[in-house]
């Protein structure tokens, strides 16, 4: 499995519309043009028009009066995140993206009770990681929302993760619940909640996935790590998805696999009405366009 195949996949479905909130930006409008290039969407801009304009004229001359793409004029970051969520709730648009705009603003209209894109559901990150000599893909999750999550917290992120990984063709994703060791330790509420987790699994309370646990990163990922520890288990060497216990793990997680390991990723927010790509300005243009892939391929399941 590479990213670049979920491209591919991406590129198959019936077009999609992606509503970005806050185009006004040259790292946002990259992406953008990249998208297109590649044929995986169509795209709302909402954001300052003329400066919109300017980078296209800049970037991709040939794309100021692309079919593909409609501006629309917004006076402030806050108005365009308002804009875009409303385009999603008006069905208009299919997948909703962070541009030049504070995560809490454009949280803040997804959260609206009145035109937001609530299910009820915990909103939880999930990253999609391609890492070099692994042979599956590696998903991590939380690594950005969900601060200290409890027990019904973890369920949840579970669940959007294991709804994602079957979207992008893993059938019966196996969990890993990582925590410091791989035994049970009542000082240590990770590998309580993780033996709690895989018991709920076994019993049918959670569904369409492995879940086990507790497991430390080594030997939820490496099968000799596993066999070392004499460790018997469906999920253990073979991780699709790794539960993290809090967001600080989750994060370092996150960067060490980008940062050391030269990893390509992929990351959206699941748990609204629709995915939302909300990646940051550290994230690098081909970063922002595995994230659309991966977002398209989520809404197309």
């Amino acid at each position: 499995m590479t990213l670049d195949l979920l491209i591919e996949r991406a590129t198959q479905y019936e077009e999609k519309t992606v509503a970005v909130a806050a185009a006004d930006d040259v790292e946002v409008i990259e992406a953008v043009i990249e998208a297109l290039r590649l044929r995986i969407a169509n795209f709302f801009l909402y954001g300052d028009k003329e400066q919109i304009l300017s980078i296209l004229r800049e970037k991709a001359p040939e794309l100021v009066k692309s079919e593909k793409i409609k501006i629309f004029h917004t006076n402030s970051s806050a108005s365009a995140a308002e804009h875009a969520v409303k385009a999603i709730k008006l069905n208009e648009a299919n997948v909703l993206m962070k541009g030049n705009v504070p995560t809490a603003t454009i949280l803040k209209s997804v959260l609206n009770k009145d035109y937001g894109l609530r299910t009820g559901n915990v909103l939880s990150h999930i990253s999609v990681f391609e890492v070099a000599g692994y042979d599956r893909f590696t998903i991590v999750t939380d690594a950005a929302m969900n601060i200290n999550p409890d027990l019904d917290t973890k369920i949840q992120i579970i669940n959007n993760s294991v709804k994602l990984a079957k979207s992008i063709g893993i059938e019966t994703p196996r969990v890993a619940v990582i925590a410091a060791v791989e035994v049970v330790n009542p000082s240590m509420p990770a590998t309580m909640d993780a033996a709690i987790l895989t018991q709920m699994n076994r019993r049918g309370q959670i569904k369409d996935c492995i879940i086990d646990g507790p497991f430390g990163l080594d030997n939820a990922i490496s099968l000799e790590a596993a066999r070392q520890k004499k460790i018997n288990s469906e999920v253990a060497g073979r991780a699709d998805i790794l539960l993290v216990p809090t967001i600080e793990v989750g994060n370092t997680l996150y960067k060490s696999l980008v940062y050391f390991a030269g990893a390509r990723v992929g990351a959206i927010i699941a748990g609204a009405k629709v995915p939302i790509v909300l990646t940051s300005r550290a994230d690098s243009a081909e970063s922002k366009v595995y994230s659309l892939a991966l977002a398209i391929c989520s809404v197309c399941k």
